[in-house]
């Protein structure tokens, strides 16, 4: 169920302004066209601006909320006639037409509530593989809860071999994903900053970082005596 409210000056009913929300069963709560009103749509999951009369008043009040920092999907329901005033200055995520059907509208609101989700950051901001703990928010690294002492390459390199548990990267592939394609270094600085790596991790868990002889490194999830 997405909670939606609807913004608007006219005072129809839901199913008269956009009669798809008449198929569907999303509650829909009704709001004078004023940014105050988010006050009372607190709960939206989605909020809907009429715009199908006042263009001008409508992109005003679209471009206000989201500048009072919405931070749920803002589309904006137009008249088929009305999507010639639309354009990014409306700062909406998308449009709606109020001749649109329930299955459009249904698609319509699903994208943006899931596009929302994407796009919001992981609030523990944490990768988590066998026992290591890395906080991209602050750039630490724990090993089975104890604090890691890592250099700014050393944790780079950790987080990145740790998002990809198993998988192979030659010294090139982390030389340019973790150093970039402008460092003019050699490989073997690479190998340089695994053995740093493995010595802070320690006699027990270096070989979370294992060599792939003639390849390169992996993070080693699944650790075997058979690692290097």
């Amino acid at each position: 169920m997405t909670n939606i409210a609807l913004l608007t000056a006219s005072t129809e009913q839901p199913g008269v302004i956009l009669p798809a929300l008449d198929v569907l069963s999303h509650p829909v709560s009704i709001h004078p066209a004023a940014a105050a009103s988010m006050l009372e749509a607190s709960n939206a999951d989605v909020v809907i601006v009429d715009a199908r009369k006042d263009f001008t008043g409508a992109r005003s009040l679209c471009q206000l909320l989201r500048q009072t920092g919405i931070e749920v999907p803002l589309l904006a329901l137009l008249t088929e006639g009305g999507t010639a005033a639309i354009s990014t200055a409306w700062t909406t995520d998308d449009f709606l037409l109020d001749s649109c059907g329930p299955a459009e509208l249904e698609a319509r609101l699903r994208l943006a509530v899931g596009k929302l989700k994407s796009a919001q950051p992981d609030e523990a901001n944490e990768i988590r593989a066998a026992g290591v703990v890395i906080d991209e928010s602050s750039y630490t690294a724990r090993l089975h809860g104890q604090p890691l002492n890592l250099t700014y390459k050393e944790f780079e390199l950790l987080k990145y071999l740790a998002q990809f548990p198993g998988r192979v990267f030659t010294r090139e592939q982390l030389l340019h994903e973790v150093w970039g394609y402008d460092y003019f270094g050699g490989t073997r600085t690479v190998d340089v900053h695994v053995r740093r790596l493995r010595a802070k991790l320690g006699a027990d868990h270096e070989q979370l970082i294992a060599t792939v002889r003639n390849v390169g490194y992996r993070f080693n999830a699944n650790r075997s005596p058979e690692d290097n």
